[in-house]
């Protein structure tokens, strides 16, 4: 899939060296379609890797994307330099007038944070609420995922006895589902987190169908409204070194971590990690784009209305 980017983004020259069609600004513009216009929401410190991630995941399809990255205008990012911000991003507050084909809004280590004291809890809100009329299909992470639940369906997360940290086993629940098409019976996903919404609590609300769960992880992907809204407990997005430099991290500040689960070989950090996600996390999201977001959305965003409750 084309994805068009701004010229000098920095996640660009990385993705070209991974042979991914990456279309810079000058070329798109001489393109006799329309790309789908997604909308990308990054909560998460370390913006540029999370950028790079959630690029190389939709880089799987034919389809072209347009991909702009905001921001919430009340928070104050402290990992990512300001030049990068004002360069690549732009703050919602600024673009709510616009419509969008998709949208993804990404975890954000918040968990030990109640919601209700997150600095940019109010606009998080705003932006839900904003979603329904602005954006065919929503997909939201981690702790993006738990936190709309909660607004939307009264469910809290809950804390864990201890962190899930590693990669761990599903098993596909409903296969006709077409978010799910072409997925193994059991694969692999990442997660990382010290909480979690629970799977009964999710089947019991009866507003969410849940497409994937792990034995030892929990409720992973489900789906509502029609494939409106989709929720994703964990970051297949992830890549090969992201849960090493994690855990490498918290060593190196001498916090209490285990080794990721199935992660290393042979359990040993220093034999490196194994890929094993990937693949589905391809298949995840070009699921998501081409059967919720390309086939659903109007050609004209802002000529049809009807689409948008």
């Amino acid at each position: 899939m084309p994805i068009k980017v701004q010229n000098d983004l920095p996640a660009r020259e990385i993705l070209e060296r991974e042979n991914i069609f990456v279309m810079d600004e000058d070329r798109a513009m001489h393109q006799d379609i329309r790309p789908l216009q997604v909308l990308l929401l990054n909560l998460m410190p370390t913006k540029e890797a999370t950028e790079l991630q959630i690029l190389r995941s939709l880089s799987n399809t034919p389809l072209q994307v347009d991909v702009t990255f905001t921001t919430a205008s009340s928070h104050e990012s402290k990992n990512t330099s300001i030049l990068h911000l004002n360069r690549f991003y732009v703050p919602f507050s600024e673009i709510k007038d616009m419509k969008f084909d998709g949208m993804i809004i990404t975890g954000a280590p918040l968990e030990d944070i109640e919601y209700e004291e997150v600095d940019f809890w109010e606009e998080f809100k705003e932006i839900l609420v904003w979603t329904e009329t602005h954006v065919t299909s929503t997909m939201f992470q981690c702790w993006a995922a738990q936190a709309a639940i909660f607004c939307l369906y009264g469910i809290r997360k809950k804390q864990l006895s201890e962190k899930k940290f590693g990669i761990f086993e599903h098993e596909v629940k409903n296969s006709r589902v077409p978010l799910v098409r072409g997925f193994d019976d059991v694969f692999y996903a990442p997660h990382s987190r010290h909480t979690e919404v629970n799977i009964n609590d999710i089947e019991a609300c009866g507003k969410v169908t849940v497409l994937a769960d792990s034995r030892d992880a929990g409720f992973f992907l489900g789906i509502a409204d029609e494939g409106r809204k989709v929720f994703v407990q964990g970051h297949p997005e992830y890549d090969r070194m992201t849960l090493d430099t994690e855990y490498r991290r918290d060593v190196n500040k001498g916090l209490k971590i285990d080794i990721p689960v199935n992660y290393y070989r042979d359990d040993n950090p220093d034999r490196g990690p194994v890929l094993t996600w990937r693949s589905h996390c391809f298949n995840l999201y070009s699921n998501w784009l081409n059967y919720y977001v390309y086939q659903t959305t109007p050609y004209n965003l802002y000529g049809t209305p009807e689409v948008f409750k």
